[in-house]
């Protein structure tokens, strides 16, 4: 299976509590729920979109506990974002979460990135992750993220926790999509590519 990031981000690279005020407090952070006003029917179409293409989904342990609060209320058979949420196989990374009752679920334990590139063998599409900032960062580290699907808010949030952090080794990408929604996002969709190449700019050079 292919892994994939889907992250929402604020100018400032948070992604930190985007769909509620409360989804996500830790570490005094009061400023949820950004992401919202810019939803429109065109981009939940496109999530649909996006969320039609998974086999399995991987939570980090708080991207998991929230969504298992709140995705089985919204249980509409008809709902194709829902649908999926509820009913597709879940992994949970974590070393201390005991239950797991939103299921079908199973929790990872030991060597997450072990059993995360063990996951990538199973056949399927796609493996989507969701959030999970701590454990997208993990895997982008390892190089095990083949595709990130990142939706850019017009926002700056000044606090919270970012997806890049500080540290991390370089990683090269290709820019496969790019798209503006009508309620203002931006919406990029890049593919693992080459580690990044570092030169000096030469003003006499003929631009490739």
């Amino acid at each position: 299976m292919k892994l994939v990031l889907m992250e929402f981000l604020s100018l400032d690279g948070i992604c930190q509590g985007p769909g509620a005020p409360d989804e996500d407090i830790s570490d005094g952070f009061a400023r949820g729920g950004w992401f919202v006003p810019f939803l429109e029917q065109n981009f939940m179409q496109t999530v649909a979109g996006w969320v039609g293409q998974a086999d399995a989904f991987l939570f980090g342990r708080r991207t998991y506990e929230s969504f298992a609060r709140d995705w089985p209320k919204m249980d509409d058979p008809n709902d194709p974002i829902g649908s999926k949420m509820n009913g597709l196989p879940k992994y949970i990374a974590s070393n201390s979460l005991k239950d797991a009752s939103w299921g079908p679920a199973t929790i990872l334990l030991g060597d997450i990135v072990a059993r995360v590139a063990s996951l990538k063998e199973n056949p399927g599409r796609e493996l989507q992750i969701h959030g999970s900032g701590r454990l997208a960062h993990s895997l982008l580290t390892a190089g095990l993220i083949d595709e990130f699907r990142l939706v850019i808010a017009p926002v700056v949030l000044g606090q919270g926790r970012k997806l890049f952090l500080d540290g991390a080794s370089p990683a090269g990408f290709k820019l496969r999509m790019v798209e503006a929604t009508p309620g203002g996002l931006a919406v990029h969709v890049y593919e693992k590519a080459e580690a990044p190449v570092f030169e000096t700019y030469d003003s006499s050079a003929a631009w490739r």
